[in-house]
């Protein structure tokens, strides 16, 4: 009974996970009116919530040590729900920048543990539905910030209705602490010289190295879509934002609906097929996305870079455990999360440059560029971990 309850537990952390995630790229066409800042500033916001993202995933096996994967969750829901709520009161672009910090700290170290907890006491299957769940949150916070908009509310009541969702939730995973104790305590706690010999074979080989670029171009890809597609839709297509925020809200759910797809195939094909089989879907909806072929092609094209996306995380982390020992898997997965955390912030800044000097319909080549890297770099790592 205690080992359902935990489940139903892990799958509202990874909906809190996701929560947060595709709502600022929604909200920052009229943020950035009330600020009076540029389009570009938004990779600004980026880059400060992925570092501090990227600090939490790799101090987190010290702070899974420490606390406990069940108070870390717990932890960390508070402290995003709390930036949230301090979006929502800012009353300048300098305070969102103060709110960067707990939110990006309450995202890294809880990826990090959750995905180390979930790849070796899960298979591949729960792995997939477990992202999954990420992707009700990450379709749920765009679809409340564009009703929001919709009703002629302002972008900060939108913000208040997600940070009301995340603390209840934070809520709830206090009150499961001894269900953590009970269930996780043998398996993640690590020793100072587990940790440390982690980290040497991660310096010793280049195929984990070749696994963080992958979690680094992999991430940066997806967020950036969710970060400028809003805006390339508004500014560029002339589509209402009202129907604009839903399409991207469709991103996510398509990802959301590839996720439990994947969980249904994946022990049948393996992980590395339906990888190979996400980023040739997401090849093909990139390229429908750069043809200007009217509203409905664009929205497929979404929906088709989202579904192709799917697969490829969950599958890479749950590939993880079983290209590495055990010794570099503790280690290597801190800082896979970490990886795409500045993967999320580099990569998603950099094209935000880029279009403020050429146009945000640079954002499909972009695309394309992107996910022809990972398929070399997702290759070699197959051919050197057979």
């Amino acid at each position: 009974m205690k080992y359902t309850i935990l489940l139903i537990v892990i799958y509202l952390a990874f909906i809190s996970l996701g929560l947060p995630d595709g709502v600022f790229g929604v909200a920052w066409p009229d943020m950035r009116v009330d600020f009076s800042m540029p389009l570009a500033t938004a990779g600004m916001i980026s880059i400060f919530v992925m570092s501090f993202s990227a600090i939490s995933s790799f101090s987190s096996g010290r702070i899974l040590k420490r606390f406990g994967t069940g108070r870390v969750t717990f932890i960390s829901c508070l402290m995003t729900g709390l930036a949230l709520l301090g979006y929502s009161k800012a009353p300048s672009f300098a305070w969102l920048m103060v709110m960067t910090l707990p939110l990006g700290l309450g995202q890294g170290a809880v990826d990090s543990g959750l995905n180390n907890y979930v790849a070796k006491n899960y298979s591949s299957r729960h792995m997939s539905w477990l992202h999954c769940c990420w992707g009700i949150g990450a379709s749920l916070g765009p679809f409340i910030m564009t009703k929001t908009l919709a009703a002629n509310k302002e972008w900060r009541s939108g913000y208040v209705t997600i940070a009301t969702m995340q603390l209840i939730l934070a809520a709830i995973f206090l009150m499961s602490l001894k269900l953590w104790k009970s269930e996780e305590a043998p398996k993640l706690v690590e020793s100072h010289k587990t940790l440390e010999r982690g980290k040497t074979s991660i310096l010793k080989s280049i195929s984990p190295w070749l696994g963080i670029l992958m979690f680094f171009f992999y991430a940066g890809t997806e967020y950036s879509v969710g970060l400028w597609a809003n805006s390339m839709l508004v500014e560029s297509r002339n589509i209402p934002k009202e129907i604009s925020g839903l399409w991207i809200s469709y991103y996510y759910g398509a990802l959301m609906l590839g996720r439990f797809v994947t969980g249904i195939i994946v022990n049948k094909l393996g992980n590395r097929k339906v990888i190979r089989l996400g980023i040739m879907i997401a090849v093909l909806g990139a390229i429908l996305l750069y043809i200007p072929l009217g509203s409905a092609v664009t929205m497929s094209a979404l929906m088709l870079i989202g579904f192709g996306f799917a697969p490829i995380y969950p599958c890479m982390m749950h590939e993880t455990p079983r290209r590495f020992d055990e010794d570099t898997t503790k280690t290597l997965i801190g800082y896979q999360v970490g990886a795409a955390c500045i993967g999320g912030s580099a990569l998603s800044a950099s094209l935000g440059l880029i279009f403020s000097k050429t146009s945000l319909e640079a954002l499909a080549p972009s695309l394309l560029v992107l996910l022809l890297t990972m398929v070399f770099i997702s290759e070699w790592l197959n051919k050197r971990t057979v």
